[in-house]
């Protein structure tokens, strides 16, 4: 059983930047997913635990960065210039297995409770 949790979400206004963390027991990809009520969950970034290989959602390019500690047990997701569209409920999601779709939800077994972002204008 892989156990993930997630941190460090919060209010902000926007510009502002936030940091979220994710413990997981172990992953071979862990990807930061996003949901925001009554729309579907979207990818927004992953990584790879072997090279930090990293995939961004257009939405997350230049302004959010995934990065994971030399532990492997531990992966941020540094969010700046935050925007309104942002606010959304942030999930961390591990997989134990190589996947051919990094940014898509139905690639990973393994899920938090998720932490809330809200960012106001």
């Amino acid at each position: 059983q892989v156990h993930v949790a997630e941190s460090g979400g919060g209010s902000v206004q926007a510009g502002g930047s936030l940091r979220l963390s994710c413990v997981a027991s172990e992953y071979t990809y862990l990807g930061w997913f996003r949901q925001a009520p009554g729309k579907e969950r979207e990818g927004v970034a992953s990584i790879y635990v072997g090279d930090g290989a990293t995939s961004y959602a257009d939405s997350a390019k230049g302004r959010f960065t995934i990065s994971q500690d030399n532990t492997k047990t531990t992966v941020w997701l540094q969010m700046n210039s935050l925007k309104p569209e942002d606010t959304a409920m942030y999930y961390c999601a591990a997989s134990r297995f190589l996947v051919n779709r990094p940014l898509q939800y139905d690639m990973y077994d393994y899920w938090g409770q998720g932490t809330q972002v809200t960012v106001s204008s």
